[in-house]
């Protein structure tokens, strides 16, 4: 196939996509939405978390997901320029309060593998437990 051909294809792939999943699956969470996805991850023994970072949730759902960034499509790169994390910059991010041995933690976390800053919105895999 042409160059102009797969480019085209790609953006009518690109668009069905949008349109059939952007209501469900590829949106924002409402209240609701995050009492969801805690209650899952405290029933799976993760309270406070919301899901992976480089990950769909348990039921598919890639509301984080963030594309855009052309040769340069590193887990930074895509983190410097997605509006996944602004409500935590600029301080609105949903409280969230768990405890996890004794100790209580404020703010709800994703799982993320090494590459993440050390935030406090991340957990990271242990390399050697």
């Amino acid at each position: 196939m042409g160059k102009s051909t797969i480019l085209e294809a790609l953006m009518r792939f690109c668009g069905a996509i949008e349109s059939l999943y952007t209501a469900e699956y590829l949106r924002k969470p409402t209240h609701v939405d995050l009492q969801r996805l805690l209650k899952k991850g405290k029933m799976r023994g993760f309270p406070g978390m919301i899901g992976s970072i480089d990950l769909a949730s348990f039921d598919t759902w890639i509301w984080h997901a963030f594309f855009g960034v052309p040769r340069a499509q590193n887990d930074l790169n895509v983190l410097a320029q997605s509006p996944v994390f602004n409500d935590v910059l600029q301080g609105k991010a949903p409280k969230v309060t768990y405890v996890v041995n004794r100790r209580r933690y404020d703010g709800a976390y994703y799982l993320a593998d090494g590459i993440y800053p050390r935030w406090e919105t991340f957990v990271k895999t242990v390399p050697r437990p």
